[in-house]
């Protein structure tokens, strides 16, 4: 996906961590970025879409690629 305004790479993090890593780091961003989130704990399955429901983030797009999941998001407004 092309737009990605930060990268976040957690691939070895276990659960709670790579959600953590992701609210921490996205914090200095603007309403309207896009995260590319890059795990490999698969509780993230569940984890992520959840934060974002919560956050008001839009979850743009999730893929598993390998071992790892992908997840693509766009922050609240």
């Amino acid at each position: 996906m092309t737009g990605v305004d930060l990268e976040i790479d957690v691939v070895g993090l276990k659960c709670p961590l790579p959600v953590l890593k992701l609210k921490k780091r996205i914090e200095p961003l603007n309403p309207g970025a896009v995260v590319q989130l890059t795990t490999s704990d698969p509780t993230t399955l569940k984890d992520v879409p959840h934060f974002c429901d919560l956050a008001g983030h839009e979850l743009l797009r999730s893929e598993h690629k390998g071992s790892a999941f992908v997840f693509w998001i766009r922050l609240a407004n």
